[in-house]
């Protein structure tokens, strides 16, 4: 299969924007999986990632297995500790949340990591993870005892991508977090994607196919879709394979 890094980047030189639905090992149940992947195989969508933030040991591997029987997408795990690694999956965001300054986020977990990467073929990829203040405390927060970046603060996101960027992170994602109330603001997206050479990664918050088309507008180059799946299904009716983004061409 093709290096899911290198696709990412192909597909952006060509002008296509991309996305990708997140699958939670600790909400989707096993038994639902065949129907969701059905609407996921019918629709625009790329790539599946699974994560997140807090997760029982085994179940990111349990739920790769079964992703693996119903569809062809490359597989990405988006881990929120080391135990959501699996070498079933294609391949792996090693995240740095370079919006705190906990050093377990910032290099302690990854190091953690190595052991269990060794033994695995996933492609490992570089990512620089910035969450923004979105109206509420998130997961993430609660788990890495960190605080997002004001949403007010541009200037600061904008500087803290692109030092993510000089120190080699192969991607910037930004993050509302899961459920967030709004999702990032477009004027921190145009702000973030004038600074940055490498792809940019927008999720959290975003729930209609307008709030899509306008973060696509702002310069994101894929989007992370999670809760607003989980909450209506019917949004993968406005994303099937025949749709038209307006503002993806």
């Amino acid at each position: 299969m093709k290096s899911v890094y290198s696709h990412i980047k192909q597909s952006i030189d060509k002008g296509e924007k991309l996305l990708a639905v997140l699958m939670d090992p600790d909400k989707v149940k096993l038994e639902t999986v065949p129907e969701f992947l059905k609407k996921v195989n019918a629709s625009i969508i790329q790539y599946v990632f699974v994560g997140g933030s807090t997760v029982e040991a085994d179940q990111t591997e349990k739920l790769v297995v079964q992703i693996k029987k119903h569809t062809n997408l490359p597989i990405v795990i988006f881990p929120g500790d080391v135990n959501q690694i699996t070498s079933e999956a294609d391949a792996l965001l090693f995240l740095s949340l370079i919006s705190g300054r906990n050093p377990d986020y910032l290099i302690e977990k990854h190091v953690q990591a190595i052991p269990i990467l060794k033994e695995t073929q996933l492609e490992v990829i570089p990512t620089g993870y910035i969450l923004i203040e979105n109206g509420k405390e998130t997961a993430v927060e609660r788990v890495t005892g960190t605080k997002p970046i004001s949403k007010t603060e541009v200037e600061l996101i904008a500087n803290t991508a692109k030092a993510g960027e000089l120190m080699g992170k192969q991607l910037i994602y930004l993050e509302a977090g899961s459920g967030a109330q709004q999702p990032v603001a477009n004027d921190v997206i145009e702000a973030v994607r004038m600074e940055l050479k490498i792809p940019l990664i927008v999720g959290g918050g975003i729930r209609n196919m307008q709030q899509m088309e306008l973060a696509y507008g702002a310069g994101a180059d894929m989007i992370v879709i999670g809760t607003a799946f989980e909450e209506d299904e019917s949004f993968f009716e406005e994303l099937k394979l025949e749709s038209k983004l307006k503002h993806i061409s």
